[in-house]
């Protein structure tokens, strides 16, 4: 075996403790400069955290994602968050075991179109990037549940989110909207929707229908809504929701 792969293979553990005995293994600081090709041999994997996790590390990052990363085939769970990303390569559609996914905190602006194979998927961490329009291959991912897109410039939602019906929580605050597209309220099982810091005057009246929607999350007024200048909120959002 190669001296270097054996010694990876020795930084594999089982201790995640969201998600105990998957194999999993942690590169951060000098690894993360230049990702050893040798990882293309752990196919076992099912853990893999590329992430400076400590603000120690921050002067490491990855500036790309090898190709090789589809030779990863069991991967769960990748975390690539907090790492100069541009883009990914398309070869990251092929994980399709992958069931969560974090890139908060690069320079993405878009999504290869093979994104759309990760059928898998549950849970998106996409805040902090540089997305000006919603990336189109999230809406044919319909077992996602957790979707997070804060924090980028986005000024406009696709009328098409309606058919992440799974979605259970949708986080688009801190963005450019003006609107909220009335397809929203066809999300049923939606439970947490934060749009604070957009510009949305009006929310549509489908979302009077989200009967599992808590708006409540902090003191009333709640803070997934501050920092809009909203006229009109649904009835139940102004008086239900607050408690009144």
């Amino acid at each position: 075996m190669n001296y270097l792969l054996k010694n990876i293979r020795q930084l594999i553990d089982t201790d995640d403790p969201v998600h105990p005995g998957k194999k999993r293994l942690r590169l951060q600081g000098k690894n993360l400069t230049k990702v050893p090709i040798e990882l293309s041999h752990l196919t076992d994997l099912e853990i893999l955290v590329m992430s400076p996790e400590r603000e120690a590390c921050l002067f490491y990052r990855l500036s790309e994602i090898p190709i090789w990363i589809d030779k990863l085939v069991n991967l769960q769970v990748l975390h690539l968050d907090t790492n100069s990303l541009s883009y990914l390569p398309r070869e990251i559609g092929s994980l399709i075991n992958l069931e969560e996914l974090s890139l908060s905190n690069n320079l993405l602006n878009s999504l290869p179109l093979e994104f759309e194979n990760l059928g898998k998927l549950r849970s998106l961490h996409l805040a902090n990037n540089q997305f000006n329009t919603f990336p189109e291959p999230i809406l044919y991912l319909r077992e996602m549940r957790f979707l997070d897109v804060s924090s980028n410039q986005l000024t406009s939602l696709p009328s098409d989110i309606q058919t992440l019906g799974n979605l259970e929580a949708l986080l688009i605050n801190d963005n450019q909207l003006s609107s909220i597209p009335f397809e929203i309220g066809m999300l049923r099982r939606l439970r947490i929707l934060w749009i604070g810091n957009n510009a949305i005057k009006a929310l549509p009246t489908s979302l009077n229908g989200l009967k599992h929607l808590n708006w409540s999350m902090v003191n009333c007024p709640s803070s997934t809504l501050d920092g809009n200048p909203l006229l009109s909120p649904p009835i139940n959002v102004s008086i239900s929701s607050c408690g009144i």
